[in-house]
């Protein structure tokens, strides 16, 4: 625990929180980060510039607070070969479970959605269980 920073994790989640608000009451659309790829990817021309925004500024934002706050000064634990094939797993997850976790866990359980609830008590389980398998073989 002690790489636990709750300060930023408040603020991380405060900030999400409000995007994803914003995003939903001035634009009706929710902030599933699978759905606004998808759609930035294989949807319509005109629908395109929102999402391109939307993707700018999380990584924007990322790079901006990792360079202004960075959590560690430690090399990457994975190759980028790893975290490429990670990446793309995850892809195929959120396609098998229609959506990813930002869209079911912070916009789908907001509006009560029983597809978010399971699905977000799928991933948890899931997370819980592999990180006590891979803790048990380090």
């Amino acid at each position: 625990m002690h790489d636990f920073t709750p300060w930023r994790s408040l603020a991380g989640g405060a900030v999400i929180g409000l995007a994803t608000s914003l995003l939903l009451i001035l634009s009706g659309r929710v902030a599933g980060i699978s759905s606004i790829v998808g759609g930035l990817l294989l949807g319509k021309r005109g629908d395109r510039a929102w999402r391109a925004l939307f993707i700018f500024g999380l990584v924007a934002a990322g790079a901006l607070f990792g360079g202004l706050a960075p959590l560690t000064s430690q090399p990457w634990p994975r190759s980028w070969l790893t975290l490429a094939v990670a990446g793309m797993l995850v892809g195929v997850g959120t396609r098998l479970g229609s959506g990813c976790t930002s869209g079911h866990g912070v916009c789908g359980l907001s509006r009560g959605s029983r597809r978010s609830l399971i699905a977000v008590v799928t991933f948890m389980m899931t997370g819980a269980i592999t990180a006590m398998i891979a803790g048990g073989l380090s």
